[in-house]
């Protein structure tokens, strides 16, 4: 078919025919599905926000491929992710897909994934079985498992006898939940109220008052970016600031992005988490000045998860010298390791997954701004949903 393709094409305008499709050749196209409307739309903002960042200032062109972004709108809806994802594969011939604002998104596309040998970069959803369901998914995001064990053993080992939970009612909600219980009840902590919130515009009203007649002395959090401030707001309105109910959980709750909106009632708050603003090392200064110059806020875990992502493809790209088949560029991503604006962070080769250091970190004010100040690191954390299997 080649030969009769070559053979039909030799004219001038099929030179220029040739030519265009050679020139297409040398552009890798990265599908970007990410909630850009919606409750989870800063999600999408955020990494996008990154992945432009990241191209001005490291350029469009890596190991002698441009690298195109399409960015595409699913207002992390499953449904129309498992469209854009067909779409951009079949009709934009994309070599990558990369985004995915919630955990039901990430699993829409990954059999597509599989079926086309496409990568599919997850930089933001959080369950634990998102790499499991398709050899071609790697994430640079994080686990819910990661942070929640962790802040069960602290709050456990802090004083903290009685915790009442809120957590959104989807599989990253569940994740931070059974993790959360296991490490604290082990640490001889007690649940005393138990409520899981709709995911899709959730009023927080009635189920804080649950929280609040329960008496406990935290109320462990998850909520997906975005609806903490909701959360927060709801939180302060109800009394539980002044009731001494401390607010612990998954650093989800206290996005960087909303963290400065939420008003006083967020002091004391501490999670645990991949990455803070207030990160004290060069490389987050560094970022968190570009971010803020470029769009007037500061970056929040998501951002970071779309800046890893876009590196990752990028130092991909350089390892196999501008190979974008899927194969070449997964064995190229397995075991990758760098210093992120979050710390240092790897690829675990086996279950490409991220590996990465959770902080602990306090909500303090600094400079008459609130910010997530870390006081305590726990270093290349693997996701423990997956050791437990």
């Amino acid at each position: 078919m080649l030969r009769n393709f070559i053979s039909a094409t030799v004219t001038a305008v099929s030179v220029l025919s040739i030519s265009a499709f050679a020139q297409a050749q040398e552009t890798v196209k990265i599908g970007l599905i990410v909630p850009m409307t919606g409750g989870q739309a800063s999600t999408g903002q955020q990494i996008n926000n990154a992945i432009k960042l990241y191209q001005q200032k490291n350029g469009d062109t890596v190991a002698g491929k441009k690298v195109e972004v399409i960015l595409k709108d699913d207002a992390a809806l499953p449904d129309n992710t498992k469209r854009l994802a067909q779409e951009l594969i079949v009709n934009d011939k994309v070599n990558i897909i990369a985004g995915f604002g919630v955990t039901p998104a990430a699993l829409a596309a990954a059999p597509l994934a599989t079926q086309a040998k496409v990568p599919e970069i997850v930089m933001a959803a959080g369950t634990s079985i998102i790499t499991e369901r398709s050899p071609y998914i790697v994430r640079t995001s994080f686990t819910l498992a990661q942070s929640s064990t962790i802040i069960g053993d602290w709050a456990a080992k802090n004083g903290i006898k009685k915790v009442a939970t809120l957590t959104s009612d989807y599989a990253p909600g569940n994740d931070a939940l059974q993790f959360f219980k296991e490490h604290f009840i082990a640490g001889g902590g007690e649940i005393v109220e138990e409520v899981k919130v709709p995911l899709a515009n959730p009023d927080f009203a009635p189920f804080l008052q649950r929280m609040k007649d329960s008496k406990p002395d935290a109320v462990f959090v998850f909520v997906p970016a975005g609806q903490g401030g909701n959360f927060m707001k709801q939180y302060a309105e109800r009394g539980l600031d002044k009731s001494g109910i401390k607010v612990i959980g998954p650093g989800d709750v206290m996005d960087d992005d909303l963290l400065n909106n939420m008003g006083d009632a967020a002091l004391g708050a501490v999670t645990a988490h991949l990455y803070s603003a207030a990160h004290p090392s060069a490389m987050n200064k560094e970022f968190v000045a570009a971010y803020k110059k470029a769009y007037n806020t500061r970056p929040g875990f998501m951002a970071v998860g779309g800046w890893d992502g876009i590196h990752l493809v990028y130092e991909a790209l350089k390892k196999t010298g501008g190979k974008a088949d899927g194969d070449s560029l997964i064995a190229a991503m397995k075991g990758m390791k760098w210093e992120s604006p979050r710390g240092p962070i790897s690829i675990d080769p086996d279950t490409r997954d991220i590996v990465q250091n959770i902080y602990i970190r306090k909500v303090e004010k600094v400079d008459g701004e609130l910010y997530n100040v870390e006081f305590a690191t726990f270093d290349a954390v693997k996701d423990p949903g997956k050791t437990k299997k």
